[in-house]
């Protein structure tokens, strides 16, 4: 049963001047952000002391919202504070914000163009544009402002953050992915750091627009996507690998059935058949962790067709690999490393963490054995992601991995506005899984390997 909208103003009953001096506010055509801040909080005070809490959840949110504008109006109304038709607009969106989002990260979140949000205390907020850093005028009132809306991001997702448990990763309700650390680990108070995705996922299409890649090397991955080629995708952080994995799952068949692993659930897939598992954190007993080894042992017994790995970065590793191996054709995973190369190391120090008796030839033989493809992607000096290189592992030699390069992109220069120079292209080696290819039916132009063909950017 819903509250009726005018029993909220009534519990607001006879408003009580603001606490706090608003007299400097009187009279005033604007006031600065200091003083707006100061007259916000003051206000979001009152109708938190005032209004019923739980009365207000029985509402719709677009109730609330228009309850919420009256009563600010008549706050300011009653303790005649004057301020600007804009500034009385904002001061009602921002306590709307207050109550129902998450306060003066609002108009960051709606903001496409961010794709990350960096919080470094109360007083100090930098967002990632188009690749670059820079700082904005948003601004918490106090580091316990601060805690209160890190609080209401965790407990969303049935998370917890106290001086017992002073770091958590969580999503928000768009898929973003969230971190927070608070004193004492943090000692200038609370951090807060959001990586944001696009609620449209990119394609390989819109890549090739950025410049990202060659309509070539998008062909090659929509192949390798559509013939179950294992693929590992390599890169920095914020190169772009999640998007990467996003763009080449979208040539997954609709007919096969997907499970995908991750510690945070990012992963934006378009298949009717698909199962997100995510991973559990300890509980302040220490107890009830699920990791992504777990996780990754119990999706091979829920037949999935292929298991994607959000991101390998322990045990789980060895486990990965054997189910590359053992029928799951069409995996993949995303790994943290700056070449190819590097990443196979990196894998070999992972699986060591899970099987260390196992000898050095083993494991490299089973990472030959059940990687087809590395895909390397960067983001380079000037912002912009790149697909830097598509490599294939051809088998050993002795016990050494061997891999051949198809694509890469060279870097020739920079420009007077620091933007990257260099130009994509094919190395001119055919690579030993187009057989594989023309078995699933996929066809390619005969001069898609040819060197001479490049492109610049």
């Amino acid at each position: 049963m819903q509250i009726p909208a005018q029993t909220l103003r009534n519990r607001l009953g006879a408003t009580a001047p603001l606490n706090g001096n608003v007299s400097a506010l009187r009279g005033s055509e604007a006031i600065d952000n200091r003083a707006y801040q100061q007259l916000k909080h003051r206000i979001h005070q009152t109708l938190l002391d005032r209004v019923d809490l739980e009365g207000m959840q029985r509402l719709t949110q677009d109730q609330i919202r228009d309850e919420l504008k009256v009563l600010v109006e008549r706050l300011l109304e009653e303790n005649m504070v004057v301020i600007n038709d804009s500034e009385r607009r904002n001061l009602t969106r921002d306590i709307q914000y207050e109550v129902l989002g998450f306060g003066p990260l609002e108009p960051l979140l709606a903001d496409p163009n961010v794709s990350d949000i960096l919080v470094n205390g109360a007083r100090q907020v930098y967002v990632e544009r188009k690749g670059c850093l820079e700082l904005t005028t948003v601004t918490f009132n106090d580091d316990a402002h601060l805690m209160k809306i890190i609080d209401k991001i965790v407990s969303r997702v049935g998370r917890r953050i106290d001086e017992s448990s002073p770091m958590v990763d969580a999503r928000l309700p768009d898929g973003s992915r969230v971190n927070a650390i608070i004193p004492p680990l943090a000692i200038d108070g609370p951090v807060l750091s959001i990586r944001r995705f696009s609620a449209d996922p990119l394609g390989l299409s819109e890549l090739i627009s950025f410049n990202s890649m060659t309509e070539a090397m998008a062909s090659i991955l929509q192949a390798l996507g559509k013939s179950k080629v294992n693929i590992l995708i390599s890169g920095g952080t914020g190169s772009g690998k999640t998007t990467m994995l996003n763009a080449i799952s979208g040539y997954i068949s609709h007919s096969e059935r997907i499970v995908t692993i991750e510690d945070a659930a990012e992963l934006q897939l378009q298949q009717p058949h698909i199962v997100r598992l995510e991973t559990r954190p300890a509980n302040i007993e220490n107890k009830g962790e699920v990791t992504q080894r777990a996780l990754v042992r119990n999706a091979l017994r829920m037949r999935p067709d292929r298991i994607i790995l959000g991101e390998v970065r322990g045990a789980e590793a060895l486990d990965m690999l054997q189910a590359m191996n053992t029928g799951h054709e069409g995996s993949m995973a995303t790994i943290h490393a700056n070449t190819p190369r590097d990443a196979l190391t990196r894998l070999e120090n992972m699986i060591s963490m899970g099987a260390a008796g196992l000898p050095v030839k083993a494991m490299r033989q089973q990472i030959s054995s059940a990687i087809g493809v590395v895909v390397q992607v960067a983001r380079l000096t000037d912002g912009k992601r790149k697909l830097m290189s598509i490599q294939e592992i051809t088998g050993m030699e002795g016990e050494m991995i061997t891999m051949q390069e198809i694509f890469c992109f060279k870097q020739t220069g920079v420009g007077t506005d620091g933007s990257v120079q260099g130009y994509f292209s094919a190395t001119g080696v055919r690579p030993r899984f187009g057989e594989r290819l023309r078995t699933f039916g996929v066809t390619l132009a005969d001069n898609i390997f040819d060197p001479s063909v490049q492109k610049r950017t």
